[in-house]
């Protein structure tokens, strides 16, 4: 593919060529594979360490850096700062755009989604596609507005990720755990009085659980002491309209904490 090209556009291209029907490279000039095997090095035999011999370990922070990177960070224009600058999550390379927050970082409500999707790797803001239609509909509903100026009508809006993951996929749990120090002082900074955490990768990511959405959902839990409430992702919602009964009575749920 040409420099030019993003990792998401090179995947693209490379999945249209394959529904058009190549699939497999082919060469100007045939290729003799016994001559090729037969010139290919033999590979080494593995050999196990000697007991006296110590195997090194990889050097450096497993997060890249992240956890004292994020600490060092005194407000929240500085940690928007740390993370558009940190290279040591892959995803970046693919991504247009580091999708921060949107809404007020007043707000009492933090809500907490797991990654940017398409929309919201080219507009630069979590939840602007579909889900983000519906989550305001739904915050509507309870009297929430993630534009409003009141603080107390108000929510504020980030992501686990903070880089759109290729073809939509799950944030895998290498990639959380390398940027769970930037979400951790991002709740520092805002100090909510209530997080939302919408979807799986979300929920295990603040709560640190391995139990799923299905169960967790609807149960208040804390992190840090304050009170967090699992819903279902709203793209699960539009994926089955049959879940918008439990994230109604979850939304209750959380209007009647804020009185």
């Amino acid at each position: 593919m040409t420099g030019d090209l993003t990792d998401f556009e090179a995947v693209d291209a490379l999945a249209w060529q394959i529904e058009l029907g190549a699939d497999e490279a082919i060469s100007e000039e045939p290729i003799n594979r016994f001559e090729a095997a037969e010139a290919a090095p033999k590979p080494k035999p593995v050999m196990d360490a000697p007991p006296d011999v110590a195997v090194s370990e990889p050097s450096g922070p497993s997060d890249g850096g992240a956890a004292e990177i994020a600490a060092s960070c005194s407000s929240l224009e500085a940690l928007h700062a740390a993370i558009a600058a940190f290279e040591g999550c892959a995803l970046k390379r693919g991504a247009k755009n580091t999708v921060f927050c949107d809404g007020n970082p007043a707000a009492p409500v933090m809500i907490i989604g797991e990654a940017p999707g398409r929309d919201e790797d080219l507009a630069g803001k979590p939840f602007v596609g579909r889900s983000g239609q519906l989550l305001d509909k739904m915050l509507a509903a309870i009297g929430l507005d993630r534009q409003s100026q009141v603080a107390e009508a108000a929510v504020y809006i980030t992501n686990v990720m903070p880089w759109r993951p290729p073809q939509n996929r799950d944030p895998s749990v290498d990639e959380m755990t390398m940027m769970k120090a930037f979400l951790v002082r991002h709740i520092e900074l805002a100090a909510p009085k209530f997080i939302i955490t919408m979807g799986n990768p979300a929920t295990k990511t603040v709560l640190d659980v391995t139990t799923g959405i299905t169960r967790m959902r609807g149960t208040w839990s804390e992190f840090n002491g304050v009170p967090v409430l699992p819903m279902f992702h709203p793209a699960a919602l539009l994926r089955d309209p049959l879940k918008k009964r439990e994230a109604w009575a979850d939304l209750l749920s959380l209007k009647a904490k804020m009185i």
